[in-house]
């Protein structure tokens, strides 16, 4: 077979082609990027937190034509890689509650409100009463994607059920809720450039769903990335960064970036990808942030002040 980089319809991510070459999937990329990571959006999904605090509501996704899924919208990726990809993601989707219910716990003593955004509420004997805005948002993720597997494959799939590290309290609540909200982020993040790439990567319905999925967790991300901003204004890149891949104490085990890095990269199958699509992932991580670290400068602490201080 003779494959061709002869374009096809545009898309979400602008012109689409049938075998596309790394810069076309970095076109593709910056296209996408620039969109849903633009500075106007993330303030407007960051000035909505408040409002959920008070009156939430979940975001509706748009109409989806889900028979309409077929292996022909997978472009610049091999479907079996396309498949694993699927597989990590739902797996690593699937424990929401165990996520929920552990920020919650994080949260509720010095941010209820947040808290209950997060994780809901729960009783006195800690039973769940209602669920919280988060997590009514993400526990769509992992039947969307057992569905695009289902319409893909014509099989049917039942996501690993992963045990969450839960709610690790020391005696200081505010190092706690530091360390697990960088966590928090980076995970959001990371969801967020995954589905922006796999998006570069597909046309069509399944494109369809995996905007729907990319945007929450965007809106997610933004609405923790600036809470966070509000919460510890005295924070800067080093102190992130060596939060991030250090764990507590060399005594105890505890989930740092390099090992949560390394469990994604197994899960999503890496050593099967192809340079190209190593290499444009890695540009997604890069470019995104890029366009996140550009908004970051306009959480001044007066308007964030005024955001959730009033």
């Amino acid at each position: 077979m003779v494959h061709t980089t002869s374009p096809l319809a545009a898309d979400l991510a602008g012109q689409s082609y049938t075998v596309p070459n790394y810069w076309q999937i970095q076109q593709r990329l910056c296209s996408l990027i620039d969109n849903y990571v633009a500075s106007e959006k993330l303030q407007e999904r960051l000035e909505d937190l408040p409002r959920q605090f008070t009156h939430p509501q979940a975001r509706p996704w748009k109409p989806i034509d889900w028979q309409a899924i077929n292996q022909s919208q997978i472009i610049g990726i091999k479907p079996e890689v396309f498949l694993s990809i699927l597989i990590g993601a739902m797996d690593t989707e699937a424990p929401i509650r165990g996520y929920t219910q552990t920020s919650r716990q994080y949260l509720e003593k010095l941010h209820p409100q947040m808290g209950q955004f997060v994780g809901g509420t729960v009783s006195e004997a800690g039973e769940l009463q209602e669920i919280g805005l988060w997590e009514k948002e993400e526990r769509q993720h992992t039947p969307a994607l057992m569905k695009i597997y289902t319409q893909l494959t014509g099989e049917k799939i039942i996501p690993k059920h992963r045990t969450v590290r839960g709610y690790i309290p020391t005696d200081d609540p505010h190092e706690d809720l530091y360390r697990h909200g960088l966590h928090r982020v980076a995970t959001e993040y990371g969801a967020t450039c995954l589905y922006l790439w796999l998006m570069a990567h597909t046309t069509g319905a399944l494109q369809d769903v995996l905007e729907e999925l990319a945007k929450d967790e965007i809106n997610h991300m933004t609405k923790f990335w600036g809470f966070g901003v509000w919460t510890f204004p005295d924070t800067g890149f080093i102190r992130i960064t060596t939060t991030l891949i250090k764990t507590r104490s060399q005594s105890y085990e505890r989930n740092n970036l390099m090992r949560t890095l390394r469990r994604m990269m197994n899960t999503l199958n890496w050593k099967a990808w192809t340079p190209t699509n190593k290499a444009t992932l890695l540009f997604t991580f890069t470019y995104t942030m890029h366009r996140l670290w550009k908004w970051h400068y306009s959480l001044t602490p007066e308007y964030l002040h005024n955001l959730f201080a009033s």
